[in-house]
């Protein structure tokens, strides 16, 4: 297997503005001899991520990206508040860097009030966070990273990508009780609604394109207040910078530390002032996807929160109808975030999509949702795809348009060089053979989903009888309930996903606000034209 294969090339990543691949002596858009680790929900990621920062020392430096933080949220119980770790990390000399989306009000569902006190609370500690409205008009900045450099040499230096925010609701482990600081989502998702999410720990060369990726939007030389008059009045007010200050000079990459081949894949819109990374922007991660889906050919396994995206039905469909021992097996939430008119919306991308594939896949395709023991919707908010148990995808970014061309996101596909020596050992036959870190992601999500333990995987490698295993525990869950629940409950979690039907009279209106509002477009207009990425 060669990795470009399944990796983008320079050219067609198709952003000549940005360094992140001219970076590297050798001209490779990937980075080769990393340690990739991927955790599985939210205490996983967190308690990692808290180990990580504790252990920081005076000249050590801090870079994070986020969408949504509460400053109370609480990383590994007491003492551990986010907006406390950071500053107590800044007092100590620390260099802390963040870039916060800068929202829209609470009472809109968003969280521009707990941003802006995240950023307060690390800034009156000597850090400076900041709030980032460098977006395309309607979008947002949904990346989720944090980067470790160390000041006695990059050899130790890590980065976590994924789609964890560092806010209420995400502190969920595989029981899925939900986060004792809950977020308040549809209401049949509880009081406490359980969240299913990932996020990849890197150590590696790699770790120096997640630094690059935070450089490039640090520097961008547009105001955080343009186009805002009112912003702009109540920047001047607080005294927040209209311009970051200078970052120190890069460090160098660290040392190979382990196996795996990582591409560092992003998405910004085409905007005006346009990104000087990204003058018509980038769609790298809606391209890594079509060019990785290409070479799909046993068995295709998606977990996305919202799985929108015509592009990528196109293309699965494609493949379905071509390869006809393709399956693919897709996890999504039960019910949309928000009810009512919102939760409409919502549905009826996912409808368009899940109708496309099983026209052109029939049974070789499958939909399924999640619920913790005591019967409560998991919240599936995780972004991750394996193809063929070769190439593993893990990032911010879902399966929609807003996503691949709209909003800032940043994702990683990983190639291990390591095989997984269990039968089958090439699941498409093309020479590339299972790697172990994407066929075991692929097995620790089934595991847990279908409450299996380490050893009950025998029929879960090869595609056929992994997707009967799938069909059968569904079902049995599926009629424990019908039929009263009577009897022990079954094992497992997954119950097959009925879409919440919407009614005829109403489809026209919410497929346009759905194009307009929920799933925007952000190519510029040539790529319109052609309907590309």
């Amino acid at each position: 297997m060669q990795f470009d294969d399944w990796f983008l090339t320079a050219e067609e990543r198709g952003n000549p503005a940005t360094e992140i691949d001219r970076r590297r002596c050798n001209g490779t858009a990937w980075t080769e001899g990393n340690l990739v680790e991927v955790l599985i929900d939210g205490d996983a990621y967190y308690t990692r991520l808290c180990d990580a920062l504790v252990d920081l020392r005076a000249g050590d430096r801090v870079y994070f990206t986020d969408w949504e933080g509460d400053p109370d949220e609480l990383l590994a119980g007491p003492g551990t508040a986010v907006g406390q770790v950071f500053a107590d990390l800044a007092r100590s000399g620390v260099d802390v860097r963040g870039l916060l989306w800068r929202s829209h009000p609470r009472q809109a569902h968003f969280s521009e009030q707990q941003n802006t006190e995240l950023a307060r609370e690390a800034d009156d500690a000597g850090a400076q966070v900041l709030l980032d409205e460098r977006v395309r008009r309607g979008g947002s900045h949904h990346q989720k990273l944090v980067v470790i450099r160390r000041a006695d040499g990059p050899d130790d230096d890590v980065a976590f990508v994924g789609g964890v925010d560092l806010c209420h609701g995400r502190h969920d482990d595989s029981r899925h009780g939900g986060d004792a600081q809950a977020v308040e989502l549809n209401e049949r998702y509880g009081d406490r609604p359980p969240w299913h999410d990932l996020q990849l720990q890197l150590q590696g060369p790699v770790v120096g394109d997640v630094a690059h990726t935070f450089r490039e939007r640090w520097n961008d030389p547009t105001p955080f207040d343009h186009r805002n008059p009112i912003r702009m009045m109540v920047r001047a007010l607080t005294h927040e910078p209209r311009h970051p200050s200078p970052l120190p000079p890069v460090a160098s990459d660290p040392r190979p530390r382990g196996p795996h081949a990582v591409q560092v894949l992003r998405t910004y819109p085409a905007k005006r002032p346009p990104y000087p990374f990204a003058r018509d922007g980038e769609r790298s991660i809606g391209r890594a996807y079509r060019k990785a889906i290409r070479r799909a050919r046993k068995l295709v396994y998606v977990e996305d929160q919202y799985l929108w995206s015509d592009w990528w039905a196109d293309a699965i469909a494609e493949a379905l109808q071509t390869h006809t021992d393709l399956r693919v097996v897709v996890v999504v939430p039960r019910y949309a975030e928000r009810a009512g008119f919102a939760g409409k919306a919502e549905n009826i991308g996912r409808q368009r999509v899940i109708k496309r594939l099983r026209a052109a896949g029939a049974d070789r395709v499958a939909f399924y949702d999640i619920e913790n023991v005591a019967g409560t919707p998991i919240y599936v908010h995780a972004k991750v795809c394996v193809i063929d148990d070769v190439w593993l995808e893990v990032g911010s970014d879902n399966l929609n348009r807003r996503s691949w061309t709209h909003d800032s996101e940043l994702s990683c596909a990983v190639l291990d060089t390591t095989y997984d020596e269990r039968e089958p050992r090439d699941l498409a036959g093309l020479g590339d053979r299972a790697r172990v870190l994407a066929r075991e992601t692929r097995l620790r999500l089934w595991r847990e989903h279908l409450g299996r333990d380490e050893h009950d995987v025998a029929d879960l490698l090869e595609p056929g009888s992994a997707f009967e295993a799938w069909r059968s525990a569904a079902a049995a869950l599926d009629a424990w309930h019908d039929g009263g629940q009577h009897g022990p409950r079954p094992a497992g979690h997954v119950r097959v996903h009925r879409p919440e039907r919407v009614p005829r009279w109403q489809r026209w209106c919410l497929q346009l606000v759905h194009g307009l509002l929920v799933d925007p477009d952000g190519r510029p207009r040539g790529l319109r034209r052609t309907d590309d990425i």
